[in-house]
């Protein structure tokens, strides 16, 4: 189990450039730190600061599937809502109040296909999980953060219901009649739970953004590398090494093949690093 406040940090060696905001060198992420149940009230919620960034993550669990799901549906899913605080960013941001516009519905878009790319939809079964996913502080690479902490939270959020025997193997499953016949299903023992989480969750979820800044490739870019960046990338991967988006742009300049392959291999690298914070925020409580 995860214990309440439960806190993770990931220490990272300093870095010696002028440019962004910390001391670090180019393949050097900034700090991660992971506190869990920030809040009492959501299914899981954590607060993710990876440098100056910080984001909080709340899953919530629905009363019911989306209204456009078959009534006998047996999968579930997943959807992600983003948004900036106004005292997110140096200047205040505004708030949405006539609903999310062009940026943020992209960033939403992205943050929930990058979460369903990490879930068995039919192994979680009718269940439909909200993952909000709030911006305190900005400084470069929110997108990306929101996907890393995201995932944590909705590990943890599966891992709670297969507690509760709210999501339960597909094979197991009591029918329509079964249920209104008060037909209770055993608890999973440890072993099964954790198989079961499996195969609910089978992949961990990290995205990174990396770029090249004055002919200098870059990793986990925060505001200052990215406001000077002529090519930005955010890399969405799986622990196996799998892609699931890659969002690419030349800013000021073009950028070859060669460069290409040099972004994405120190997106990967660093992905293995972000993995384990997760993976260590998890155990640690």
């Amino acid at each position: 189990m995860i214990h309440s406040q439960a806190c993770f940090r990931v220490a990272m060696s300093k870095m010696k450039t002028d440019l962004g905001s910390a001391n670090r060198e180019n393949h050097e992420m900034r700090e991660i730190e992971v506190k869990l149940d920030f809040t009492p009230n959501a299914l899981s919620s954590l607060l993710y600061c990876q440098g100056k960034t910080q984001v909080l993550v709340c899953v919530t669990k629905a009363q019911s599937l989306p209204r456009w799901f078959p009534r006998d549906a047996e999968r579930g899913w997943i959807h992600a809502e983003y948004s900036l605080l106004p005292g997110s960013t140096d200047t205040r941001f505004r708030r949405e109040r006539n609903g999310a516009k062009g940026r943020t519905m992209e960033i939403e878009r992205l943050v929930a296909r990058s979460l369903r790319g990490a879930i068995d939809l039919e192994q979680l079964g009718p269940l439909a999980l909200t993952v909000d996913c709030d911006i305190l502080n900005a400084d470069g690479g929110t997108r990306c953060a929101s996907i890393t902490a995201a995932n944590i939270a909705l590990r943890l959020a599966i891992r709670r219901l297969i507690s509760s025997g709210d999501c339960i193997p597909k094979e197991n499953r009591p029918t329509k009649e079964e249920i209104r016949k008060g037909v209770k299903v055993d608890p999973l023992t440890p072993d099964e739970a954790a198989s079961h989480e499996k195969s609910v969750m089978p992949h961990d979820v990290a995205a990174l953004s990396v770029g090249m800044v004055d002919g200098q490739v870059w990793t986990d870019l925060d505001y200052v590398l990215d406001s000077n960046a002529d090519v930005d990338m955010n890399v969405v991967m799986t622990e196996q090494g799998g892609l699931i988006e890659v969002q690419g742009t030349a800013e000021g300049a073009t950028f070859s093949q060669e460069e290409l392959t040099g972004l994405l291999a120190l997106a990967f690298s660093a992905g293995e690093a972000i993995t384990a914070a997760q993976r260590a925020a998890l155990s640690a409580g």
